[in-house]
């Protein structure tokens, strides 16, 4: 379920756990935007002075080709970057910004391919964004149309801080950290919002009944599972919530802590 509060987007999971998230307004996101306008007129006049020669076959063929590179590149700016880079592109990680699925899932390629396949309608009148920037003023969850199509939300990309662990996660030896290589491609491959997912289930533990618990631990820890594959003798008579809690320690606690 998800409800929005003041500029901010609550959801709430059907454990019961809240997390929110600040929606990014119209204005910031006008600001990343002509940042990644200037990328892309840099890109498309690299690539337009190699298409040059077409112009000695014909100055109309060349026009029109500069045209559709132009609207290739617009778009597929967007589609590349914020698909390689968990939904962010310079201008919105110069703005501290990210596109997520409005369900706090992970960005999907055919929601990427939408939101950006709509930018020429949000764009209109010509290239001034008026469609786009009022349909974010006036949205619920301050989306522009091609937000709206493909279910996603732009939001403030803001760093979880590091808790207190010697406090959260028990004195206890982490097998996880025997395998270095799998601890780089774990804190590679999870996103900050999914790192905080996992944290507020160990603060919250005490919230939650014991059937939910296990339940919320169960899932959550399928989940890294899925991510990254430890060694069957790192994992063995290893508990759901201290598979969790390992996890937590490798992506908050500092290399020279261990617990």
């Amino acid at each position: 379920m998800i409800h929005n509060r003041e500029n901010t987007l609550i959801i709430e999971t059907p454990e019961g756990i809240e997390f929110s998230i600040r929606l990014a307004g119209p204005i910031i996101r006008s600001l990343a935007w002509a940042i990644d306008l200037a990328c892309i007129s840099a890109i498309t006049k690299i690539l337009s002075s190699l298409m040059k020669v077409f112009s000695i076959i014909s100055v109309e063929f060349a026009m029109a080709g500069l045209v559709l590179l132009y609207f290739l590149v617009s778009i597929g700016y967007g589609i590349i970057m914020e698909y390689n880079f968990r939904g962010q592109t310079i201008g919105k990680r110069m703005f501290n910004l990210r596109v997520m699925d409005i369900q706090g899932l992970n960005l999907q390629l055919h929601q990427v391919i939408i939101r950006n396949i709509m930018r020429p309608l949000d764009k209109l009148p010509s290239v001034f964004y008026m469609v786009g920037g009022l349909t974010c003023f006036f949205s619920r969850y301050s989306q522009r149309l091609g937000d709206i199509a493909a279910n996603t939300i732009v939001v403030w990309n803001t760093g979880v801080n590091e808790p207190d662990l010697d406090q959260l996660l028990p004195d206890k030896y982490n097998s996880f950290r025997d395998y270095p290589h799998l601890v780089g491609r774990l804190r590679q491959r999870v996103s900050p919002k999914e790192a905080g997912i996992a944290l507020q289930a160990l603060l919250r533990r005490e919230q939650f009944d014991l059937i939910a618990r296990i339940e919320l631990y169960s899932e959550i820890a399928s989940w890294f599972k899925n991510i990254v594959e430890f060694p069957q003798e790192a994992i063995e008579g290893i508990s759901d919530e201290q598979y969790i809690r390992n996890i937590v320690d490798l992506l908050y606690r500092s290399e020279n802590k261990k617990a």
